[in-house]
Formats: C-alpha cells, sequence, structure tokens
C-alpha cells in the first residue's frame, strides 16, 4: 500500500502535494492535498483501483463531466478530475467540518428543527441537480458533509459513472452501488433505470434514521437488509419519538413507500411537505387499534375524579382568553456605520421575516449598497456577505434565505447561515421580487411578470402585457399557499395616482384590476395594504381565494415614503403582525446638488421645487443653462432652468413622452428622445432651448434609441440604441442632417454611456465585455484602430472636462474618480484619483445621471430627498388588533 500512495504522489506531483489520508469507503480514498497552482488545500478523492478497471478513464471522465457542472449552494462543487498512472481521481473542496455521519454517531439522534433542515437543504440540492439531469444513486450520511451547521451533498459522479459499468463486472470487484440502508427498492432490485425518486427514497431514509436514531431497515447482512426494503414497511415515527411534528412523519413515510409512484414526483415537492402544516398527518395514514373496555376498582375511578377536577383547573390556565397584546409603534435607529442607505435607484430597501424576528436592508457596503441582517434580538446589525449592490430583499419562507436584485437584471439568494450567493438569473428587469411557498420566486420581468424555482433554472412567465399601452408590471405578492398574485400595472402615459393594483390566480389565471394604487402587499389579518402615490397606506378587506375586495377601504398610516414615481416604496409585512415601513414624502422628492471636488454638497437652487421627478440632467456647454428629463402628473417632459436662480421652463408638450436630454454643440437647442413606444426609447428630435419653434426630428430610422448626444464640434451624432430590442445598448453615430448610421460598438456586451471629447477625436463608453461593466476610450470616429481600459474595479458613466484632459467615471464601489488623459505625443491614460463617494446620488445605469461644468471643478448630481425630508425607519407591532377594533372584527 505505501508503494501505491508513493505512485499516486508522483503521478500528481506537478498539480497536488498529498498530505495525509483522512478517509476510505468501498469505492475511494481520500486524502488532503495542496492544490500547487491555486494554493489552497484540496481534497482528493482516488477511486479503487479495481472499481477504476471495471469503470474505465474513458467513462468515468465523460460522467463526472456532467457533474462539474452543477453549481448551488448545497452542493459541493468539483474542481478538477482526471487519470494519472491508470489512478481515476477527483477534486474537491477540503471542508472544514464533519460528515453527516459523524455528527450522528456523536448525538445518536439530532433535533427536530435540525434534521428537518438539513433535510431540506439536501433535498432542495437534490431537485436543482435532478432537473440538471443528474441523480445522485448513493445518499447516505456519509455523502452529506456539514460546514458551519449547513448541508453540502457530495459524490456527485462515482455512482452514476459505476452504474454505467456493467453488472457483472462490477460483481466481480465484491463492490455494489449504493448503500442497503438507503437503496431504493427499485435500486436494491437491481433495476437499470434509476430515477429521481430513488434519491428522494435515500433521503427520506436519511431523516428517518436522523429524527429515530436507527435507518428504517436494519440487519445482519446486506442481503437481510435489502430484503427488508423490498418485503416490509417501516415503522412508524411518532411511536419512536413523539416529539416529531405529524406532517415531518408523514412527509418521511411517503418518501419511503415501495412504489416510485407512490411517493414524491421531485424532491422539491418532499422538501415542502416537511414544511407544510396542512398537509396529510400520521393520523390519516395509520388506523387506530380498537377500544376494549377494562374495569377499575371504585378507589381507582375516585382517583381520576380528583384528576378530572386537576386536569380541568390546569386546563382553564391554559385555555382563558390571553390578553390582548399592545399595540407598539417604536423609531429604530441604527448607527451611522449601520444606516439604511439613501434610496438612489428604485427598488425596495426593506424585508421582514415570516416570524417578525428578522429584518433586512439596504446598509453601507465598499462604496455602494449591501444587504445587513438585524435580528430582533440583537442590538447590532451585520452585513450579510456575498450581497454587494444588493437591493429589494425579501424572505424565503422559512426564514433562512434572502433573495435580492443587482443591477436591475440579477437575481440572487443567499443563505443566513453562510455561504455564497447563488446566481438565478441575469434576465429579469425587476425592482422587486417575492418568494412563494411553492418554491418560486416571483420578479418583474420585460413583458410582464415571471417566475423560477429558488434553486435555478429558467424564467417561467406567468402574466403577460395584454393591451397595447400596459408598459409596466411591478411589485409582486405571493398570495398564502401561492394560490394567487398581487402585483401593479403601469400604462403609458399614466400618472402614478392611476395606477393599477391587479390579482390572478396562479400559475396561469386571468388578471384583473382590483383598485388603485402604486404598491400592494397581503396581510394576514385578510387585508390588502395599499400604498397610494400620496403616501398614504390603506387597509383593503380582501379574500384571498376570491381575489376579490370585500369592504372599504381604511386609512392606517400616512407620510409612507413613496419615491421615483412609485418605483420605490419600503413597506414589509410578517405574518405574525409586524410592519416595518419609512416615511419621508411622497412621488417627486429629488433635488439637484452641486458638489466639488472633495465632495461638498449645497443646492443649485435653495428656492426650487422641480414638483416632480428629476430623471435625467443635462449641464449646457457655457454651465449656464440646466436640462432635465421630468416626471410630472405621470408624464415625462423635457425641461430647461436658467442657473443660478432663473425660470424653469417646460419645452415639450403633447402626449408622448420625451426623455434624456443633451445639449447641441452650440448650446442653442436641446437634443431629447421621443418616447414612441413606451419603454423610455424612440427617435431623437431637438428643440430650441428658450422653447420657440417647432420639435425637429434629427434622424428618421425603424431602430429606437434610449440616448443621443451631438458631438462638439457639431459635426456627428452619437446615439445608443434601446436595451429592449436586438443589439440591446449597441453604439452608431450619424453625421449632422444625414440618414445614414455607422455602427461604432456593436457586439455581444452591452455598452452605454457614450461621451465624445471636446475635440472630438475620442469616444469614452462603458461596455461589460469582461463580465463586469468597466469604461474604455476609443478613437472616434474610426473606433475599429486602437482601444484604451480606463477602470479596472468596475466602471460607468464617463464625461470629459477640462479641454479632454480629464475623464470622470462612477467606480465599481459607486466612488467618482478623475482620470488624467494625456494624447500627445501617444495617447494615454495617467493617475488617477477618486474624489469622493457617489453612492448617495441618483445612479441611472446606463444612461448619464450626473453633469460636470467644463473646468471639472464642480458636479451636479441628484439625490432623493433634501436633508430635511430624510425617512424615519417605523416598526408597529400587534398592528393587527388595531385594525381589527378600528374595522370591527
Amino acid at each position: 500500500m505505501p508503494e501505491l500512495v508513493a505512485r499516486l504522489q508522483t503521478a500528481l506531483s506537478d498539480r497536488y502535494r498529498l498530505e495525509v489520508e483522512i478517509g476510505a469507503g468501498g469505492m475511494a480514498t481520500v486524502y488532503v492535498a495542496q492544490d500547487l497552482r491555486h494554493d489552497r488545500r484540496v481534497a482528493v478523492k482516488v477511486l479503487r483501483p479495481e472499481l477504476a478497471a471495471v469503470i474505465g478513464a474513458e467513462r468515468f471522465l465523460a460522467e463526472i463531466k456532467l457533474t462539474a457542472n452543477l453549481q448551488h449552494p448545497h452542493i459541493l462543487p468539483l474542481f478538477d478530475s482526471g487519470e494519472a498512472d491508470s489512478f481515476l481521481f477527483y477534486v474537491m473542496p477540503f471542508v472544514e467540518g464533519e460528515t453527516l455521519r459523524a455528527r450522528l454517531n456523536r448525538e445518536k439522534q439530532l433535533p427536530v428543527a435540525d434534521a428537518v433542515r438539513i433535510a431540506t437543504e439536501v433535498a432542495l440540492a437534490l431537485d436543482y441537480a435532478h432537473r440538471h439531469g443528474v441523480v445522485h444513486r448513493d445518499i447516505k450520511p456519509e455523502n452529506i458533509l456539514l460546514h458551519d451547521g449547513r448541508a453540502l451533498v457530495a459524490d456527485f459522479g462515482i455512482a452514476l459513472a459505476a452504474s454505467k459499468a456493467s453488472g457483472s463486472r462490477m460483481t466481480e470487484t465484491g463492490m455494489s452501488l449504493g448503500t442497503p440502508q438507503y437503496m431504493s427498492p427499485e435500486q436494491a432490485m437491481g433495476e437499470r433505470e434509476i430515477t429521481a425518486r430513488s434519491d428522494v427514497y435515500a433521503l427520506g431514509a436519511v431523516l428517518y434514521e436522523l429524527l429515530t436514531g436507527d435507518p428504517p431497515f436494519s440487519g445482519s447482512t446486506a442481503q437481510a437488509i435489502v430484503a427488508r426494503v423490498v418485503t416490509e414497511s417501516p415503522r412508524p415515527l411518532l411511536p419512536q419519538r413523539h416529539t416529531i411534528p405529524p406532517q415531518v412523519e408523514a412527509a418521511v413515510l411517503t418518501a419511503l413507500e415501495k412504489l416510485p409512484a407512490d411517493r414524491y414526483a421531485t424532491a422539491a415537492e418532499f422538501a415542502a411537505a416537511l414544511a407544510d402544516r396542512s398537509s396529510p398527518t400520521a393520523a390519516t395514514v395509520l388506523k387506530p387499534a380498537a377500544p376494549h373496555r377494562v374495569r377499575r376498582p371504585t378507589s381507582t375511578m375516585a382517583a381520576y375524579g380528583v384528576a378530572a377536577l386537576a386536569t380541568i383547573a390546569a386546563l382553564w390556565g391554559w385555555l382563558r382568553p390571553a390578553p390582548v397584546p399592545p399595540v407598539t409603534r417604536l423609531s429604530l435607529f441604527l448607527p451611522a456605520t449601520e444606516a439604511l442607505q439613501p434610496a438612489t435607484q428604485a427598488g425596495g430597501r426593506l424585508a421582514i421575516s415570516h416570524d417578525g424576528r428578522q429584518l433586512v436592508y439596504t446598509g453601507p457596503g465598499e462604496g455602494g449598497p449591501r444587504l445587513w441582517l438585524r435580528r430582533r434580538d440583537q442590538l447590532a446589525a451585520a452585513p450579510i456577505s456575498g450581497t454587494e449592490g444588493g437591493l429589494s430583499p425579501f424572505f424565503s419562507p422559512d426564514g433562512r434565505q434572502v433573495g435580492f436584485i443587482t443591477r436591475g437584471r440579477t437575481v440572487r439568494v443567499v443563505s443566513l447561515e453562510g455561504g455564497p450567493p447563488l446566481t438565478l438569473t441575469d434576465s429579469a428587469n425587476t425592482t422587486g421580487g417575492d418568494w412563494g411557498s411553492d418554491g418560486y420566486i416571483y420578479v418583474e420581468s420585460d413583458s410582464g411578470i415571471s417566475r423560477i424555482r429558488s434553486t435555478g433554472g429558467s424564467l417561467e412567465q406567468v402574466f403577460k402585457f395584454s393591451r397595447e399601452n400596459e408598459i409596466g408590471a411591478e411589485w409582486p405578492d405571493v398570495l398564502p399557499g401561492a394560490n394567487g398574485l398581487i402585483f401593479r400595472v403601469r400604462r403609458a402615459g399614466q400618472p402614478p395616482n392611476d395606477f393599477d393594483i391587479m390579482a390572478m390566480k396562479l400559475p396561469t389565471g386571468e388578471a384583473r384590476a382590483i383598485m388603485r394604487g402604486v404598491y400592494a402587499r397581503y396581510a394576514a389579518s385578510g387585508h390588502l395594504l395599499v400604498v397610494t402615490a400620496d403616501g398614504k397606506l390603506l387597509a383593503v378587506p380582501f379574500d384571498p381565494d376570491k381575489l376579490a375586495i370585500t369592504g372599504p377601504p381604511l386609512a392606517l398610516v400616512e407620510g409612507i415614503g413613496v419615491r421615483a414615481g412609485g418605483f420605490g416604496v419600503d413597506l414589509a409585512l410578517s405574518g405574525a403582525g409586524t410592519m416595518l415601513y419609512t416615511t419621508g414624502g411622497s412621488v417627486g422628492s429629488r433635488r439637484a446638488v452641486w458638489l466639488s471636488r472633495e465632495g461638498a454638497a449645497t443646492p443649485v437652487d435653495s428656492t426650487w421645487d422641480p414638483q416632480g421627478t428629476i430623471n435625467s440632467v443635462a449641464l449646457s456647454p457655457d454651465g449656464k443653462a440646466l436640462a432635465v428629463g421630468l416626471t410630472r402628473d405621470g408624464k415625462e417632459d423635457i425641461w430647461v432652468k436658467q442657473l443660478p436662480t432663473g425660470p424653469f421652463s417646460r419645452i415639450t408638450f403633447g402626449d408622448t413622452a420625451n426623455v434624456r436630454p443633451s445639449w447641441s454643440a452650440d448650446g442653442r437647442s436641446v437634443n431629447y428622445i421621443v418616447d414612441r413606444g413606451g419603454a423610455g426609447s424612440g427617435l431623437p428630435y431637438a428643440r430650441l432651448a428658450d422653447g420657440t419653434g417647432a420639435p425637429r426630428s434629427l434622424l428618421s430610422t425603424s431602430f429606437n434609441f434610449g440616448q443621443v448626444l451631438e458631438s462638439r464640434d457639431g459635426r456627428w451624432l452619437v446615439l445608443r440604441r434601446s436595451g429592449a430590442e436586438a443589439g440591446a445598448g449597441d453604439i452608431l453615430a450619424a453625421r449632422v442632417g444625414d440618414s445614414v448610421l455607422t455602427p461604432l460598438l456593436a457586439s455581444p456586451a452591452t455598452e452605454g454611456n457614450p461621451a465624445v471629447s471636446p475635440d472630438g477625436r475620442w469616444l469614452a463608453y462603458s461596455s461589460d465585455e469582461s463580465g463586469t461593466s468597466e469604461v474604455y476610450i476609443r478613437p472616434f470616429p474610426e473606433v475599429g484602430t486602437a482601444r484604451w481600459q480606463v477602470s479596472t474595479a468596475g466602471g460607468t458613466q464617463p464625461l470629459w472636462a477640462n479641454g479632454g484632459r480629464e475623464l470622470f467615471y462612477r467606480n465599481g464601489r459607486n466612488d467618482l474618480v478623475a482620470a488624467q488623459v494625456r494624447a500627445a505625443p501617444t495617447f494615454s491614460v495617467g493617475q488617477q484619483r477618486v474624489l469622493f463617494s457617489a453612492a448617495p446620488y441618483l445612479t441611472l445605469g446606463f444612461f448619464q445621471s450626473y453633469a460636470v461644468t467644463a473646468d471639472g471643478r464642480r458636479f451636479l448630481m441628484v439625490r432623493e430627498g433634501a436633508p430635511s425630508q430624510q425617512s424615519e425607519l417605523i416598526l408597529t407591532e400587534n398592528w393587527f388588533q388595531e385594525l381589527k377594533a378600528r374595522t370591527r372584527k
């Protein structure tokens, strides 16, 4: 054997240094090793030589490849695999922890909550693998690792590869596939076609052992165990341990059914049944024994009488009406280092778990937001690892995980017990989400509302726009039992006070409007809580089965914070009667401010009230006027503000929205996009800045654009295509007065924020071609001749100043950065310096959301709410009682 280890070490010496053997099983030996290429500890698992000979290298490597793509928080990932000197091996992370078997050996039985949690995590991992076509075939405590209490399923692949080998050759090795105590009947009988339901059986057997201390079947030999697996029924769990919830017993016994068709179809169904108290209980499965009479002595009966009186007295103490808990309102204080972050992007900032014991909110991160967890029994909050840039948090039904949104497109899930986040999709278009009890996460998509499994998969649409003028569906809220959905719908040209709250049956019912509002959440009291555009919170009696309003609304609170035209609302409810919300004004509280290079802020005009929501800004070439895209009464138009204290005038009119202004080279006109589709994109137009004359078309084409700008020499228009069309974000150019479009940047990546240098020679822009948005510069208009990368840690929204000698941009931490640029004798990007954090100020992704003066000394940015409008975080407990009293329920 030492010779074998020496051969193995020699074969792997260029990649791994074996340190110690930590385990040996029927199929493989495990070594702790040092990964020489990446300087990390790993676990190298080497197949027994006789098994390697049966499987063969080609089959092993082909089958193990299937498991390499399994990426799930509860699956131990595969780092490497291969053949070396006839050894077949694969490499996994070295996990500091123990196997579930080691814990079982130590504790014999696990606490019920721990056992159910571990089984649920394993079930979610199996469901993910099954949906990717991989069946484990050997689920047992030895193959479940515990890292910080979190379950990790290991050894996907060996059984899969071995199962493809011939049965007779496997028999010659003295090995069998699977472990008898956890084998399904069909696997024990040697059936070749093993499905996901076999893994469900094995997990049921594991959970049975975690709860009772013994597997469902045991015996003196493997043959004896297999005979019992095939012919006998497992003993009920409750007689062995009365603290097991009935629905857990019923779920385990269903998983252990002999016929695969009688088990749960998926591991996700098994997980859901473990948590569903409304599922059939063991009492419906087992018939009670027939009663029989026993004559008892009179003295015994007298003793029973005394005991009965004592029992009645005790029952009165238990069953008498409990005092009604008082309604409590608290203003939550968060230290500056843990504070709720200013709302600079669309979405919500708060979430509360179903039991009301945990709060998650958007707090400070490294130059941007990230999520923080505050448990009600703790004084301090803590940041949640892996949630940088996270917004709109929402809890899983069991409160152990949190979903969140980044960049409006990416939906992620993270465990509150530790571990990296899981990215579910990068294809959403959402400001919020909700996690249903059906295991799906519901989010907004380009054309309605979609859902995706919480373990990953593809988006599945449940609501699609049915009217031509419907342009947005937001704020999904899944009703109890996941039988219905509440959400909001917007139509083109509609003001926020006319937005509709919709209700529909899941998964494919017809949606219908039930009332007006910008945001709605269902409360366990039997009400919809609806926020109006002016910040009122209404409680509306609602039947979730009929999806019908059953009574008049009741006003609860005024001053709920409504931001960004109804795209920012902070209201969260628990099922236990706790409500969390922020105050801070209603739609239209954004203000423009000047910032120095040191980040000191002063108002643009302290007397100026835009009376609407500022969505975009552009500073005239001479710095004497400011053009803004402003939403007022539900419609966006272009307005011009004369600086510093002059009038504020609207220059576009009509029924169509007009968005994203920029200035002509001479400063006499404002260029903008006429929104012809209701999605913020269309054709470029121009209008004199004083509002006189008629709008002038700049270009006629079938394309829709989201942005237009004019080069400083007045010779070129540079346009960015709509993100909702093919060629999303492509940047094109046309000579002023010409209709011929020249592609500048047309790639699979998403480009944005085009900015032409003052001398017209260079084009700065952002692109996610590397997987992260970075800022680049190319020659203009000959963009194909060279390219320089400016940012290295994330970058968006470049702007030129100082005659092209300086380029500003926002980095990945949302700092404003100044980069020195030299064009002679050769082009180069010089020193870069962070000026200040731009996190408190509005960001619009691929469109400019700030401006800079020509000398680069001052920056014009937009923030949500003036200092006097800062929001207050309010927590109300037991508000159900107040609502019931006021509605006489």
